[in-house]
């Protein structure tokens, strides 16, 4: 009996150090597979869907006249669907409309909608215009992406015009509302589509995003109206997803970064290569994602930063571009 005490005690260290080994390993993989899922790396291996095929014909795109809309708008064209594009400048949605029409031979109509207005007597007359457009046609998908941002960093109580805020709230928050209920019915009929919804990695990958308080507060409801219906709509045949990129090259994006600042550092893809990106995504049941790789790998980044040095950069970074602004004022 002595004998096999002494036994046990002499094996007990190597068992400790074998359980501690295991539960190493295991947590190693899944710290790897978490860093794997928020990159995406796993995304890049499968073929992109083919979205006419699985949604619909048609797809809807707001704000589709510069930057990320515009992007988006031609790599639909280019995988195949017909366009409803929706904006507020007459000339420019003539322009990308031929643009789509001659690059890649699909169908396109405008709809004039400035979302500014949305809610109004005026606002009501475009949704109207907007239901009219897509009664009859098979529309499979919804980009959301029309939106503002103050011009420049401010604090709260230095922005005199309540106006400005009332319209972001109006683009950013209820337009974006509004479409999707209007857009919402057919896909249910048809048991079949997807919504995609642009937010902001703001208020994503950062605690705060300090002198532009009622931009992140706009984006920041956009990922929970995404979230919400996601859940709501998956058992119907509709992935509803909110798109969160980080800076993209556009020009809201030069109103609200220095170049002595993020840019000097951070990795900011084009519109273009973003709409690739983003493309790609839809129709892979993620309600929230970040498309491009440099994008979530600055996401996965971040979570290893403590919130209180997060907030004092950005705070900083957002000063200093609100300096600039003043200076030029």
């Amino acid at each position: 009996m002595d004998a096999d005490v002494l036994f046990r005690e002499q094996k007990s260290p190597w068992f400790v150090f074998v359980s501690l080994a295991i539960l190493g390993v295991l947590y190693v993989a899944a710290v790897a597979c978490r860093l794997l899922h928020i990159s995406g790396l796993a995304l890049c291996l499968r073929r992109p869907k083919d979205l006419r095929r699985r949604y619909g014909a048609w797809a809807v795109v707001t704000g589709p006249t510069s930057g990320i809309g515009r992007s988006m708008a031609l790599e639909l064209a280019r995988l195949g669907l017909n366009l409803v594009l929706v904006g507020r400048d007459p000339a420019k949605l003539d322009d990308i409309s031929r643009a789509v029409s001659e690059a890649h031979g699909v169908q396109a109509k405008t709809v004039l909608f400035d979302f500014s207005l949305v809610s109004t007597p005026q606002g009501d007359e475009a949704m109207g215009r907007l239901r009219e457009a897509v009664q009859g046609l098979e529309v499979g998908v919804l980009v959301n992406n029309a939106g503002v941002a103050t011009p420049h960093a401010t604090y709260l109580h230095e922005e005199a015009d309540a106006e400005a805020w009332v319209r972001m709230i109006r683009v950013n928050l209820w337009a974006t509302t509004e479409v999707t209920a209007a857009v919402l019915p057919g896909m249910v009929e048809r048991g079949r589509g997807a919504v995609v919804n642009i937010g902001s990695g703001a208020t994503e990958a950062l605690p705060s995003y300090p002198l532009y308080s009622v931009y992140a507060a706009t984006k920041r409801y956009v990922t929970h109206f995404s979230r919400s219906l996601y859940v709501e709509y998956r058992g119907k045949g509709i992935d509803v997803q909110c798109q969160a990129p980080l800076f993209v090259d556009t020009k809201m994006t030069t109103n609200m970064v220095t170049q002595e600042g993020l840019l000097s550092w951070i990795i900011m893809p084009t519109p273009e290569a973003y709409a690739l990106a983003a493309a790609r995504w839809i129709g892979h049941r993620r309600p929230l994602c970040m498309p491009n790789l440099s994008h979530r790998l600055q996401w996965c980044l971040s979570q290893f930063v403590p919130d209180h040095v997060l907030n004092m950069h950005r705070l900083r970074e957002n000063l200093r571009q609100r300096t600039i602004f003043q200076r030029l004022k």
